[in-house]
């Protein structure tokens, strides 16, 4: 079983208390105000960390590393919550969102791992490349993403329970780190 530190968050008891985090730099603000817009009309609330306006210059890690951080406050607070980060690749925003302690966020590119991500990983965060994808792709995407549930299979929250052993402590159990 997943620790109490990192919840499990099954998607099928999601409803209109569902809290997401959306963040994005200036290659995907245009998108971002579609997938909110997409995500409310869902039913879910919906909590935009920025940009709030275009900037060709403007810098993700502070707008994604808000978001992640947000995820994880709600978790910890009991609500059920998940990020959507973006930007042109999507790649530097996963990596963002993961300096968050507690945060599993997945670069999503297709249905498959859209699914999985959620299947295998119990992810808290999606990333999507926007310069990637036309924008009915990725609301596809994401609403897989969120409409997948974790099953918590035994070798999947072992692996989850290693990743974050190793956040918070840097070793595993049985494993030697080097």
């Amino acid at each position: 079983m997943i620790s109490d530190n990192y919840p499990t968050i099954f998607l099928d008891s999601y409803n209109s208390t569902v809290r997401f985090h959306l963040a994005t730099d200036h290659a995907g603000l245009e998108l971002s105000a579609e997938i909110a817009g997409h995500l409310r009309s869902r039913g879910f609330e919906v909590v935009d960390h920025g940009p709030k306006t275009f900037d060709p210059v403007d810098d993700y890690p502070g707008f994604c590393i808000n978001a992640a951080r947000a995820v994880r406050r709600d978790e910890l607070a009991g609500v059920s919550a998940l990020g959507i980060v973006l930007g042109g690749s999507g790649n530097g925003e996963q990596i963002a969102a993961n300096k968050v302690e507690g945060i599993r966020a997945a670069l999503v590119w297709s249905e498959a791992t859209a699914v999985l991500a959620r299947e295998h990983n119990n992810a808290n965060v999606c990333a999507i490349g926007a310069r990637q994808h036309e924008s009915a792709e990725v609301l596809r995407l994401i609403d897989l993403f969120v409409d997948t549930d974790f099953p918590g299979e035994e070798r999947h929250v072992r692996r989850i329970n290693q990743l974050a052993e190793f956040e918070t402590t840097g070793g595993i159990a049985g494993f030697d780190i080097v």
